[in-house]
Formats: structure tokens, sequence, C-alpha cells
């Protein structure tokens, strides 16, 4: 696993391998990393990664957030309950010397308190596929001020998210088994 692009591109991040069904891990692979940065940044959803303060829930091993960091983004709020994730987040901000530009939450995804500091304008949504967590989790972060109104939101299941009152759907792409769904706070 690697920075895809941006001023870390290259960069070898620590890895978990094909995945850790124990701790519920499964590493967005480095193709659907890649698709996905290039429809952020070509342009239809503007430009949500300059200076983006970013909340990636259910981190897992924080690629999604420092992909973001080396292209452009301003601050990265990790969450995950994991302890093998928190490991592998950690080693990851090490290699890419990333530590003053992010914060590692070590709770639940569903479970997060209300947020006192910048919201999220940009947030990456990788949950245990169809568990419905996705769903809850999101629902908490906007009851608790996480997400800037405008906020984008990457959703990544293994089915589109389903439709929810509280935000617009602007895009859905399949790649293989995944699904992205692009929402937006309105």
């Amino acid at each position: 696993m690697r920075i895809i692009g941006g001023r870390f591109k290259g960069r070898v991040l620590a890895s978990v391998g094909k995945g850790d069904a124990g701790a519920h891990l499964r590493p967005t692979t480095d193709r659907i990393r890649e698709s996905l940065f290039n429809v952020l940044q070509g342009g239809a959803l503007g430009d949500p990664i300059s200076d983006a303060h970013v909340l990636d829930l259910f981190a897992g091993t924080g690629a999604l957030g420092l992909e973001a960091f080396s292209r452009g983004a301003n601050h990265i709020t990790f969450v995950d309950d994991g302890r093998k994730a928190q490991s592998l987040i950690t080693e990851n901000i090490r290699l890419t010397d990333s530590k003053t530009h992010t914060t590692l939450l070590r709770r639940d995804a569903t479970r997060l308190l209300a947020n006192t500091g910048p919201q999220a304008t940009l947030v990456f949504l990788d949950p245990p596929y169809g568990t419905g967590l996705g769903l809850k989790a999101l629902t908490v972060a906007q009851q608790n001020n996480w997400l800037a109104s405008g906020a984008l939101i990457v959703f990544e299941d293994n089915a589109p998210a389903p439709p929810l009152a509280n935000l617009d759907r602007l895009d859905e792409r399949r790649y293989g088994d995944t699904h992205i769904t692009f929402l937006e706070v309105p």
C-alpha cells in the first residue's frame, strides 16, 4: 500500500496485507483510491481537498486521510477503535511526518462526542461492509457538530448508500464489489 499522488506520491505505508477479518480491516486498494481521488480532483465536485479538514471514520490504516493530506488537505481526524488499526494509523502518520496535521481519536465512530473544533469539510466513511454502521456513524457525526455545511461525504460500502433525507446525493461509482456514494451536507 502506498500514497498514490501529491507530495508523498510513492511513499510506502504500513500495511495490514490482504486484510484482517478479526479486526475488520479491509484496506481500500491502491486502484480504488486512485480512481476515487481522480473523481475528487476531476473538477465535477469542485475542489474538496485543498485546505480541507478531513474526518476519516473507520479509518483502518489511515490511507484515505493521508492520501488527502498528500494532495493538500490541512488536517485529518482519524477515528477508529481497533487496536490494530490505531497502531497502523500511528505508524503511517510517522511515515508521512504528518503528526502536526493529524488527530487520532481512539473510539468507536458511532459514538463520537460533541465536536468543539473545526468542522469537517471532507469525510471518508469506510465502515465494515454491510453492517449499517456507516449510517449510524454519519448520523452521530451530524448530531454532534462534526460536519460543516457543504461538506462532501465519501461513503464506501458493498452497496450504494440508501437515500438520506438530510443529505444531497451527488454521484455514485462502482469498483467491483465496492460502491462509493458521494453525498453533500446542504
